[in-house]
């Protein structure tokens, strides 16, 4: 899938390259650069080609070893950069939801762990069809500019058969918060907190609610998704990051780990996930 933050990784990539060949002391292949940094040659090759997002230290080694110290600053610029152009919703949305919902099942049909944090709303791996409905809808209404909803809501329904394959876990963390969001009908609503019923005790399934009530260390905020541990997927107002480096990877592990000490499981989850169903219908 084409992104904005992947192009500017490209982009960066191909700004390495350059300085590889235009080595002072002579071109340097792949290999000849690897081993003046001590690095395996398939890190010089994913940097180069966009497939991983380079560390300031990685940047600095680089123009160092390529003879060209003075290019850091501006390299280091261009990774700063990334933050502000990590798939932009308005430029992603010009091509509709769908095809964004199709990028991300790529990803996770590739994965055999997901852990999830979300504080507002259900987990889309576990939505029912009308609330995937509702939410995509809501924001289509507010970032404009996609038709195509219902084509939005069939590709996450069907990412959802990626729960019934053998080796899959998916670990979801949410916030009692989720679970009375009216981002839809309480109608709806009540039928997506059965949903989450169904799911306790599913074998690839690990569910765990964190209630009002519960002390937290952390600010519960912030939704995302981890991906093994290769890629952070998490949502801001203005755009989706796609973060693959060692740090953010450890930070956000480490989050949800935090996290995860306050949340109940098991007959504890379903009672919380209960009262929040009962309210919906106080008769």
């Amino acid at each position: 899938m084409s992104t904005d933050y992947q192009q500017a990784r490209a982009a960066l990539g191909a700004r390495l390259r350059e300085l590889r060949f235009t080595c002072p002391g002579g071109r340097l292949t792949g290999q000849q650069l690897a081993q003046r940094l001590g690095w395996p040659q398939s890190k010089v090759s994913k940097l180069e080609n966009g497939r991983q997002t380079a560390t300031p230290e990685d940047l600095r080694a680089w123009a160092d070893m390529t003879e060209q110290p003075g290019v850091y600053a501006e390299l280091a610029a261009r990774l700063a950069g990334f933050e502000s152009h990590i798939r932009s919703w308005r430029r992603a949305l010009a091509n509709g939801f769908k095809p964004m919902q199709e990028g991300l099942s790529a990803e996770i049909d590739r994965t055999s762990d997901i852990w999830v944090w979300e504080e507002s709303v259900i987990a889309g791996l576990l939505q029912t069809p009308d609330y995937a409905r509702h939410v995509i809808h809501r924001y289509s209404e507010l970032l404009g500019g996609a038709g195509d909803v219902e084509d939005a809501v069939r590709a996450r329904v069907r990412r959802q058969e990626w729960l019934y394959r053998s080796g899959r876990k998916l670990h979801v963390l949410m916030w009692e918060a989720a679970l009375r969001s009216l981002i839809c009908p309480p109608s709806v609503l009540a039928v997506q907190l059965d949903r989450l019923t169904g799911v306790i005790g599913m074998d690839t399934v690990e569910l765990g609610i964190v209630p009002f009530t519960a002390s937290v260390k952390i600010v519960p905020a912030n939704g995302f998704w981890l991906l093994d541990d290769r890629l952070v997927v998490a949502e801001d107002w203005h755009a989706e990051l796609w973060l693959d480096d060692a740090d953010n990877i450890a930070l956000y592990t480490k989050v949800w780990r935090t996290i995860r000490e306050s949340a109940v499981y098991g007959a504890d989850a379903h009672s919380v996930i209960s009262v929040a169903r009962r309210a919906l219908n106080p008769r």
